[in-house]
């Protein structure tokens, strides 16, 4: 569809044609209840009439706007009614023969999305109230009103929604007057208009939301008074486990943090926040208008670093407030100029305005992992990518954009200074408030405030791939004394930059049965060799860190001591930041092949128990799952995983009643339970027959343990249809259909594969819940007959599915875990005779395969040990 697929040359022509001065967007939305199946058997529309007023600098010229809509009613060009059939092809409007100012409107019928992807439309099972919502980064505003679909033609909106009178209806926008009446049933919201954004960033939501309201207020430096209306909204059927006191909270630090480090008024009047349900991403940063996925809305009891993690996403969409919606990227290359700097404000507002200040010992062990995986693949970018169209930049929402970016920012104000980064964003927004940007105007500022050559530090940092590896080197004299402490910086071969490192060296060494940092030294690192003279001379350690404190992005390695120490000590690091970083240096050590996933496992079973960190006992968790099922040689995966969930049992029997750690400990123990006394066990506090003090097995526990069942052939379908009906829920049918999916069961496979891959009747929400469960790890044998059948389905899937339902089935479906080069040699096959298949497509397929490869190499590395 390469007019769907808008080009970043397609945009560059656009806007220098076109100045958009408003949008006037009226939704027709009382067609979202009644019957459930249209009478003409198409999908269910709204009526969307957009009017558009714009100019064109070149009188007489063409151009085209967007809309993906079943059906085009009328179009009409500065009084001109135009021919839907002549000018409207399915996913564009032709414009010809432009004013110098224009008017344009469009009368459309628009489909309700069912996979998240513009107006999402979703029946709550347990009352079978409506309720409705926005999702469109990057492109998808097209699919609910005409626009021009890119980011650097912002304007003015004023939206008008007529919907069902009982329903709570919210936009970017405050409310402008009172709710009047539409028919007997219905009524109309009109909202304020609101500041230039960009398309990606209108919203509304619509239903009958449960609403809790607050206010914020805030003396400004010129005397005057800011005031910011607060709500917080969820489903009625969420209402009870609503903790919207603590959301508002957090919300009301986050806005007192960004008001004084920002020193620019929050610009878009009121902060509504709606968790929603069926939300294909974390969070969306509309402006006064956030949306959440509604599994921040936690159901049952969650750890600290639950709500940790909830905060950390409240504090990043609010700081795109600033960064992304009142200065915004001109195209995709430049995403990261929002998404690094969401990211890391996000972490640097926790430690600093809230109760969750472990914040960055949960970005370098969780945010980091991601960034580091995502920057190995054949696929890994520059923080500033190549976004030639749209399909690309919807997979450029990844681990370099979000996490690498936000790392090299930490670099960043630890190579210029806090001062000065905070007072180049001051400038920035001044200087840039409701335009456009690209690089070379945040690096103007941050080079103004820190004196330092950011062009030299970007062409480093945010123009050039790959993740270096620091090892420091140590020699000594008779006396164990360090006569010359270096670091070595390595880069990889096809990603060959040396970069500069702002590092802080640690030294640690045993004392009282601790391990404690008796020295530490800031460096520039540079160049292949650095020497750091100041810690000459001091007592020989136990344990170097290279990147103590987490200061820059790099793979941190170990001498033979240090790595000696770590393998009997690790528990005796005090400092969590240093533990966290010591555990995430062992997992690169393991995916990188150069440790056995035995040793791995080892030092998790031997360690984590003492882990303090819930964050990172989750972390250390998932990682262990990952080498017992990826990299450990398959010869050995029946020990470990018995070793993994005999440590788990006796963990959580030791776990203080009632804590978040013995609640990981469970959940840990359900996804490595495969003996019958485990699945016993599971099966006893299922029903009410066994029982751990403290442990409240509650509804989403009970669906954790189920699954586990299931999966193990220990559950079937009346057991699991009989807990569905305990919880007929809307999240409780995600969990249900997942339980039916991980029976290991041919034709439960089979019926799963049909429902996602030969149909497309379910939602995005069940296609991720039927994914999940159809490729279990102990049911490799079952899903090897869809191997094949896999590759031959590819292109079929991508060309009739949404990006969205396309990308999950991609990534959900690929076989990765055959671990076989069988499966690696297919892949390859179809990558040799598929060159011409959609670039986004065979990134997706080259990711998998580089993970494949990855764990081949693991797997002969564990072998070897």
């Amino acid at each position: 569809m390469p007019g769907e697929n808008l080009t970043r040359e397609e945009a560059r022509r656009r806007a220098a044609l076109l100045t958009v001065d408003a949008y006037e967007v009226a939704l027709d939305l009382r067609s979202a209840v009644g019957p459930e199946n249209p009478a003409d058997g198409g999908p269910r529309t709204f009526r969307s009439v957009s009017t558009i007023r714009f100019r064109c600098a070149e009188p007489g010229a063409s151009s085209f706007a967007d809309l993906v809509a079943p059906s085009v009613a009328a179009v009409t060009l500065n009084g001109r009614a135009l021919d839907p059939a002549e000018v409207f092809d399915g996913t564009r409007i032709a414009l010809d023969d432009l004013a110098a100012e224009n008017v344009l409107t469009v009368d459309a019928h628009c489909a309700y999305s069912r996979t998240g992807e513009g107006l999402h439309r979703f029946v709550d099972p347990e009352d079978g109230e409506i309720y409705l919502y926005t999702h469109y980064e990057p492109a998808d505003a097209r699919r609910v009103f005409a626009n021009f679909e890119q980011p650097d033609l912002k304007a003015p909106y004023t939206f008008t929604v007529t919907a069902p009178a009982e329903w709570t209806v919210i936009s970017n926008g405050a409310q402008d007057g009172p709710v009047e009446p539409a028919d007997d049933t219905a009524a109309t919201w009109r909202f304020v208009p609101t500041k230039p954004i960009g398309t990606y960033i209108t919203a509304v939501v619509a239903g009958p939301y449960h609403v809790v309201r607050d206010h914020y207020s805030r003396k400004l430096p010129d005397g005057t008074t800011l005031e910011i209306p607060l709500s917080a909204l969820c489903r009625k059927g969420l209402a009870p486990h609503f903790d919207a006191d603590e959301i508002l909270t957090v919300t009301k630090q986050g806005l007192d943090f960004f008001h004084e480090h920002f020193d620019f008024p929050y610009p878009f009047g009121k902060y509504d926040q709606a968790f929603v349900p069926e939300y294909n991403i974390g969070a969306m940063e509309n402006p006064g208008c956030v949306t959440f996925r509604e599994e921040f809305v936690y159901r049952g009891k969650v750890t600290q670093a639950a709500y940790e993690r909830r905060a950390n996403v409240i504090l990043h969409e609010m700081a795109h407030m600033w960064f992304g919606d009142l200065v915004t990227m001109e195209w995709w290359d430049d995403l990261w100029l929002k998404e690094s700097f969401a990211d890391f404000m996000g972490s640097f507002s926790q430690v600093e305005a809230t109760r969750y200040t472990s914040a960055w010992v949960t970005f370098a062990n969780q945010r980091k992992a991601w960034a580091y995986r995502a920057d190995q693949l054949p696929s890994t970018h520059p923080v500033t990518a190549d976004i030639h169209d749209l399909e690309d930049a919807k997979l450029n929402f990844d681990g370099i954009t979000y996490a690498k970016g936000a790392s090299v920012l930490k670099q960043l104000v630890a190579y210029a200074g806090r001062d000065a980064f905070l007072e180049g964003a001051r400038r920035y927004f001044k200087r840039h408030a409701y335009g456009n940007t690209r690089l070379s105007d945040l690096l103007s500022v941050l080079e103004e405030t820190s004196g330092r050559d950011m062009a030299a530090w970007s062409r480093s940092w945010l123009q050039t791939a790959g993740v270096n590896s620091l090892t420091p080197q140590l020699t000594y004299d008779a006396a164990d004394r360090v006569t010359e402490l270096a670091v070595l910086q390595e880069a990889p071969a096809d990603h060959p930059e040396l970069r500069p490192h702002r590092v802080a060296v640690g030294l640690y060494r045993r004392h009282a049965g601790e391990l404690v940092r008796y020295a530490r030294v800031e460096v520039d690192v540079t160049g292949p060799r650095t020497v750091v003279p100041e810690l000459r001379g001091a007592e020989r350690p136990d344990l170097v860190l290279v990147n103590d404190d987490d200061l820059t992005y790099c793979k941190m390695r170990f001498d033979e001591q240090s790595l000696a120490t770590l393998r009997g000590h690790l528990g005796e690091l005090t400092d969590p930041l240093a533990r966290a970083l010591c555990w995430s240096a062992l997992w690169n050590l393991t995916r990188d092949g150069l440790m056995p996933a035995r040793d791995y496992l080892e030092l998790v079973l031997r360690f984590a128990g003492a882990e303090t960190d819930i964050g990172v006992l989750q972390m250390l968790h998932l990682c262990a799952r990952t080498a017992l099922v990826l990299y450990s040689a398959p010869a050995r995966r029946e020990r470990g995983a018995a070793e993994l969930a005999r440590g788990a049992l006796s963990e959580l029997r030791l776990a203080e009643p009632g804590s978040g750690h013995q609640l990981t400990w469970a959940r840990f123990l359900a996804q490595t339970a495969t003996a019958e006394a485990d699945l016993q066990l599971l099966r006893g506090l299922l029903d009410g027959t066994a029982r751990i003090d403290g442990l409240d097995v509650d509804q989403e526990l009970r669906w954790t343990f189920l699954a586990a069942l299931a999966s193990a052939g220990a559950a079937d379908k009346a057991l699991i249809d009989a807990e569905l009906t305990r919880d007929d829920t809307a999240s409780g049918r995600r969990h249900h259909v997942r339980c039916l999916a991980s029976r290991p069961d041919p034709e439960v496979k089979a019926e799963a594969w049909k429902t996602v891959v030969e149909s497309d009747t379910l939602s995005n929400a069940l296609t991720e819940a039927t994914l999940a469960g159809f490729d279990q790890p102990g049911q490799r044998k079952l899903f090897a007959p869809y191997v094949e059948p896999y590759f031959a389905a590819l292109e079929r899937v991508w060309r009739e599915r949404s990006i969205e339902i396309g990308m999950a089935i991609v990534r959900g479906l690929f076989p990765l875990l055959q671990g076989d080069r069988r499966t690696l040699d297919l892949t390859d096959a179809w990558l040799a005779e598929h060159v011409g298949a959609a670039p986004a497509l065979r990134r997706l397929v080259l990711e998998a395969r580089d993970d494949l490869a990855r764990a081949l190499r693991a797997q002969e590395c564990d072998a070897a040990a």
